[in-house]
């Protein structure tokens, strides 16, 4: 996948994503500050108005820049920021490639749940987005088959979202809720779940081309 597919692919991704804003609010409303809905429809939208001014040429790289300075300067939450960081992490593992394969998709997934696990002082099992993120990096580095990996990672990270569930949060306002949280759906974890639908749902020819 050379740069240009990569842009085409996340903004027909981002215009699935944001079908999903209210849930993740209300998901975020019951743990921290609610405006989790809010981060992903501004986000999705800025990312998508900064890819349009690209050029063609533009390498895999360049894309992903792109995506993470929109993303953060769409609004100054939390949750863009550590997004932000993430993206920048695994565009680094690109470097100045001109294409994209399957192992440096590997690479990536794994740099972005780093970096948030490191800028986040968190980890797999503090209910946060990374009980989907470490999970779904690890099928996808598991999963040979090319048909299969996007299953296989929709599926870890789904797996890690009903797990997360019977979790006490511990990073975060929702860690205020201290044993209250126990029982509640993560929305970071479960707005991850659904950017890798999204990404599916985006390749299905009912879904027109972004041009």
């Amino acid at each position: 996948m050379n740069g240009h597919e990569l842009s085409i692919a996340i903004q027909n991704c981002l215009t699935v994503f944001p079908e999903y804003a209210d849930e993740l609010g209300d998901l975020d409303q019951a743990l921290g500050d609610g405006d989790l809905g809010i981060t992903v429809s501004l986000g999705a939208q800025a990312v998508i108005d900064a890819l349009l001014q690209l050029p063609p040429e533009s390498k895999p790289t360049e894309v992903v820049l792109a995506c993470a300075k929109a993303f953060a300067n769409a609004n100054p939450s939390t949750m863009a920021a550590l997004v932000a960081g993430a993206l920048l992490a695994g565009s680094r593992v690109w470097g100045d490639a001109e294409s994209i394969d399957s192992e440096m998709v590997n690479k990536f997934a794994l740099a972005a749940a780093e970096s948030i696990s490191q800028r986040g002082k968190s980890q797999v099992g503090d209910k946060t987005i990374l009980d989907a993120m470490f999970p779904a990096a690890e099928a996808l580095r598991e999963t040979n088959s090319g048909a299969d990996r996007l299953d296989a990672a929709i599926e870890a990270a789904e797996r890690g979202v009903i797990t997360s569930k019977e979790l006490q949060s511990r990073r975060g306002r929702a860690s205020w809720l201290q044993d209250r949280s126990i029982g509640l759906q993560d929305p970071g974890a479960t707005a991850f779940l659904r950017f890798l639908q999204s990404w599916k749902a985006s390749n299905t020819p009912s879904r027109a081309a972004v041009s």
